[in-house]
């Protein structure tokens, strides 16, 4: 182990998650302001990420901004991406040093109309062959029920995969009868602190009726030696190797940079 105990990585193998306390006060105060600040910049964008499908018909007028992919952004999210401690904890809980990153995203659930988000498995978005996929949450503020936080069903990543329930393409969640979000158990996270969970984890999080903001930061990993069982949800980045290494991806000089190539071919040019 690096960074986890014995008794912390039983935790994660028996529950999905755990939760960690990896930053300092200096490194969640840089993240907190250049978060604000490239949410100000980009205002005028259209951010809204509400969760769509028919699971949602008590809930109105609520709202999530989402901005993906803030290491494009800012050097302090990239600094992030290759922060020792976070990649030693997750060195521990992969059980590989091979770490690729997969695609980041913020969501901001301002106060009194913050959205929830229904019980589901992020597998559905990106499934993998051996299920390396993991989530690194970083609570950027104070999280619990009332202002929007993160809940989910301890040990659930055990069932495997489970039905996709969604009315609305592109987005996915489970049964909202099988999986309520008033069974979850809460984590009440204190500002800064970090959840990482496996992908099958079924998890969800609740709407903001507070007057507090709830800001968070995910990061998606996988192993380089898994393999995508559909070639879903390429982001910025994608595959970029933040430790060890990766020797599968293509060499070939005349697709260095295929996509602009093929679009070329495509255009007659």
């Amino acid at each position: 182990m690096k960074f986890l105990t014995t008794e912390q990585k039983k935790f994660y193998d028996d529950k999905g998650y755990i939760v960690l306390d990896i930053l300092n006060d200096a490194e969640i105060t840089e993240l907190s302001e250049e978060y604000d600040q490239i949410f100000r910049k980009k205002s005028d964008s259209n951010l809204e990420a509400t969760w769509q499908g028919n699971w949602n018909d008590q809930y109105k007028k609520t709202q999530v901004q989402s901005i993906h992919g803030l290491q494009m952004y800012s050097a302090a999210y990239t600094r992030l991406l290759l922060n020792s401690k976070m990649l030693d904890a997750c060195e521990d809980l992969m059980e590989t040093q091979n770490i690729l990153l997969h695609h980041t995203k913020a969501h901001t659930k301002p106060p009194g109309t913050g959205s929830p988000f229904p019980m589901h498995q992020d597998y559905h978005y990106f499934p993998f062959e051996k299920d390396s996929m993991i989530a690194v949450f970083i609570s950027l503020d104070a999280a619990d029920p009332s202002n929007g936080g993160l809940c989910v069903y301890p040990g659930s990543h055990k069932l495997g995969p489970q039905e996709d329930c969604s009315s609305a393409p592109g987005w996915h969640y489970l049964s909202q009868e099988k999986f309520p979000i008033e069974k979850a158990t809460s984590l009440e996270l204190k500002r800064g602190q970090v959840v990482i969970f496996s992908y099958l984890l079924i998890h969800g999080s609740y709407d903001n009726t507070s007057d507090r903001i709830r800001r968070m930061f995910l990061i998606q990993l996988m192993s380089a030696e898994d393999v995508p069982l559909a070639q879903l949800h390429e982001s910025d980045c994608q595959k970029m190797v933040l430790r060890g290494n990766c020797y599968s991806k293509d060499a070939d000089i005349t697709r260095r940079h295929k996509k602009n190539v093929d679009a070329e071919k495509k255009a007659g040019m």
